[in-house]
């Protein structure tokens, strides 16, 4: 039940968060918190991670609903035996359902965090998510295999 926990925190969040840039910001506005370093950004995002797929609103949506229904059960299976592997899940979960409740409203997803510095691709809190989850099931994978050697 935890897990799931985290995953709707996740969802609140990046709604949240998405609501209120659509709300106050223009699109293609940009506010700098640190300058020439991080700014909020306001951006639409029809395609994937870095802009690749656009306009593939459908396939993103089916292919959400089969991650999700994947990540549920695995999060069933694991349950508490595996503490790290169900936090990663639940972060991609959740971050899955953030990003899908944009496609399936809109056609596609709010992004705002813009690290200018290093002109990386903008992103939201559902992202971020997504990424620390997948980092952590890679981080348990080489853990688990390093104890099983």
């Amino acid at each position: 039940m935890l897990y799931y926990l985290i995953a709707a925190v996740i969802i609140a969040l990046d709604q949240f968060t998405k609501y209120l840039v659509v709300k106050f910001m223009e699109l293609g506005q940009s506010i700098p918190l640190i300058a020439d370093v991080f700014h909020l950004t306001s951006h639409r995002n029809m395609g994937a991670a870095f802009g690749i797929l656009q306009n593939q609103r459908w396939f993103f949506i089916v292919i959400t609903i089969a991650v999700v229904i994947g990540i549920v059960i695995s999060l069933i299976r694991l349950g508490k035996n595996q503490p790290r592997a169900s936090l990663a899940l639940s972060l991609v979960l959740g971050g899955a359902i953030g990003n899908f409740i944009d496609r399936a409203m809109t056609g596609q997803v709010v992004d705002f965090l813009d690290f200018t510095l290093i002109n990386f691709p903008i992103f939201n809190v559902a992202d971020m998510a997504i990424t620390i989850g997948v980092g952590i099931l890679l981080l348990d994978v080489f853990l688990d295999g390093k104890k099983n050697r």
